[in-house]
């Protein structure tokens, strides 16, 4: 055993290079997530088991009430495009978002992959396993899917709050509940 190696800070947040993550005191970051660097997390925002955030070459911002699924890889690209997630967005179990965009009410299902400097605009729906090619815009409302994702259709506003609008609120409220089961072990 080294006895010269630096001493790991205990949790799942991590300097690197003076840079700190800042989570809100509502948010919830599992214990078994890796969350480094200039990463921001938001008010009642979620980032599950075994996610990793890592704002180690450029920054990334998680808005409030936006929920991270177990599994999930967030990157940017070295100091040209940041990662930027907005408020109340739903990105899926491990789901790859590297140095995009996703804006408000923006969902990225199951296994899909953002890839440099795309966006999706709010309430846009990125399909599970689908992969949105760098550069690419998923327009409001719109509902991509495939590899690469194309646009299959344009949801109307009640299909959206239907099928897509309560994962949010569901997150948060479950991530007070994981919160509490976790104090008390």
């Amino acid at each position: 055993m080294d006895h010269n190696l630096p001493t790991l800070p205990a949790g799942p947040l991590y300097p690197f290079e003076g840079k700190r993550p800042v989570v809100h005191p509502t948010a919830f970051v599992a214990p078994t997530a890796a969350v480094i660097g200039d990463v921001e997390i938001g008010e009642g925002a979620n980032v599950w088991y075994h996610c990793v955030l890592r704002g180690d070459t450029n920054v990334i911002r998680v808005g409030p009430r936006s929920n991270i699924q177990d599994g999930t890889i967030v990157h940017v690209n070295a100091g040209r495009q940041r990662t930027v997630i907005g408020a109340d967005v739903t990105v899926g179990h491990a789901a790859i978002v590297h140095a995009c965009t996703l804006m408000d009410r923006a969902f990225v299902g199951m296994g899909a992959t953002v890839l440099d400097d795309a966006v999706i605009e709010e309430g846009g729906v990125l399909g599970a396993g689908s992969v949105l090619p760098p550069g690419k815009r998923i327009g409001r409302l719109e509902l991509w899917i495939g590899n690469p994702a194309k646009l299959v259709r344009v949801l109307t506003e009640e299909q959206r709050a239907g099928q897509f609008d309560r994962t949010a609120p569901h997150y948060v409220e479950l991530a007070g509940r994981h919160r509490a089961s976790l104090a008390g072990r």
